[in-house]
């Protein structure tokens, strides 16, 4: 079955990207994609280019977003060692500093200030890794509580060391505040930080 006439151009210009350079006199019969100045093939260059643009603007938007955690995440750490109770320094300054909506210490044992959890629950959620990012979370009741409701994207980070095992639980409304295209090293270290203030 032959494709579409419009389709076989496609196709065919896909299979051979470089037939069009090779032929620059059908530049000046083609429409270009946007009329700005000069001959066709100066419109064609400047839509190629403003693609190229748009894609170094959002690695560049990438770049920042995860310079800007991770200087969050300093300044959140700076809290941590100022505070005598770093539970209640990751529910109380945290969300502020982190520019989340709410962040709790889940702990599977008592601990003053952190949410207890089931036994084998850290396991479970984080199977193997440090940090995981979710969207409308299932059992964000278990980890977040009251603050549930608001529970659209969410972070939770192993808290690292000896003795129960520990998780951090950050929540937001807006998923830019965790957002996984701003990696895992700020968090994994703020678990690590957390841990080493609870001297564990």
């Amino acid at each position: 079955m032959s494709l579409p006439e419009g389709d076989f151009v496609e196709a065919f210009l896909r299979a051979n990207p470089a037939w069009l350079a090779e032929h620059p006199e059908l530049y000046r019969v083609l429409e270009p994609p946007v009329r700005m100045h000069g001959e066709s093939l100066a419109d064609h260059m400047a839509a190629m280019l403003r693609v190229q643009r748009e894609r170094a603007d959002g690695l560049l938007a990438a770049g920042r977003a995860t310079a800007s955690l991770a200087s969050r995440v300093q300044d959140a750490v700076l809290a941590l060692f100022r505070s005598a109770d770093p539970a209640d320094c990751v529910s109380g300054e945290m969300p502020g500093i982190l520019a989340v909506d709410a962040a709790c210490l889940c702990v599977e044992a008592e601990h003053p200030g952190a949410r207890r959890l089931p036994d084998g629950t850290v396991a479970r959620l984080l199977n193997g890794r440090q940090v995981l990012f979710r969207e409308a979370p299932a059992d964000a009741r278990l980890l977040h509580a009251e603050a549930a409701a608001l529970a659209r994207h969410d972070a939770i980070i192993r808290v690292p060391g000896e003795g129960p095992p520990a998780l951090l639980a950050l929540l937001a409304r807006d998923q830019h505040m965790l957002d996984p295209a701003q990696g895992t090293g700020p968090l994994r270290f703020l678990g690590r930080a957390v841990a080493a203030a609870l001297g564990r």
